[in-house]
C-alpha cells in the first residue's frame, strides 16, 4: 500500500517565477544540499522539461542512493509530474500544482511513493519516511521561495 501526502506552500512569489524555480535543477540541488544531492546524468543543470530525465546521487541516512526520473507531464505554468524510472522505491509520483492567488502563489505538492521489500517495505514507510519525505519537501519549498533566482 502506497502513501499519500500533500504539502501546501503559500507565497508572495509570481506563479510563473515559482513555476520555472520548481524546473530548475540547480535550485533543487540546492534545497538539497544537506544530502549532498548531485545530478549525475540526464538534464545535470538549467531547467528540466517534458519527456527530459535527471538522475540523482544523494545520501539518506547514511546510505548511498540514485534514483532517475522524468518529467512526465507539464502544463505551464499550472503543473507539472515527474515520477521515478529507477531508484529506491518501488513507485514514486510527484504532482506539482501552481494556484494563482490574489497576492502571489499556492503551490501544492501530490506525493505518492511506496518502499520496495514487501513487509520491511511497508514497516519503513511507517516508520520513517511517512515524516521524513514531507520534512524533504517542505524543506525544498522552504529554499524555493527563500532564496533569489538561480
Amino acid at each position: 500500500m502506497a502513501v499519500y501526502f500533500e504539502c501546501v506552500t503559500i507565497t508572495d512569489m509570481p506563479r510563473q517565477e515559482l513555476f520555472e524555480k520548481s524546473l530548475s535543477i540547480d535550485a533543487h540541488t540546492g534545497s538539497m544540499a544537506g544530502s549532498g544531492e548531485q545530478a549525475v546524468g540526464g538534464v545535470t543543470s538549467g531547467q528540466i522539461g517534458l519527456g527530459e530525465q535527471v538522475t540523482w546521487r544523494a545520501k539518506h541516512f547514511g546510505i548511498p542512493l540514485r534514483m532517475t526520473s522524468e518529467i512526465s507531464e507539464l502544463k505551464e505554468p499550472s503543473a507539472f509530474t515527474d515520477q521515478q524510472l529507477r531508484g529506491p522505491f518501488k513507485k514514486f509520483h510527484h504532482v506539482h500544482e501552481f494556484h494563482a492567488a490574489d497576492a502571489g502563489t499556492i503551490m501544492v505538492d501530490r506525493i505518492q511513493f511506496e518502499a520496495p521489500l514487501g513487509p520491511l517495505g511497508w514497516l519503513a514507510e511507517r516508520l520513517v519516511l511517512s515524516w521524513y519525505m514531507p520534512r524533504l519537501i517542505r524543506m525544498r519549498n522552504a529554499f524555493l521561495v527563500n532564496t533569489s533566482a538561480l
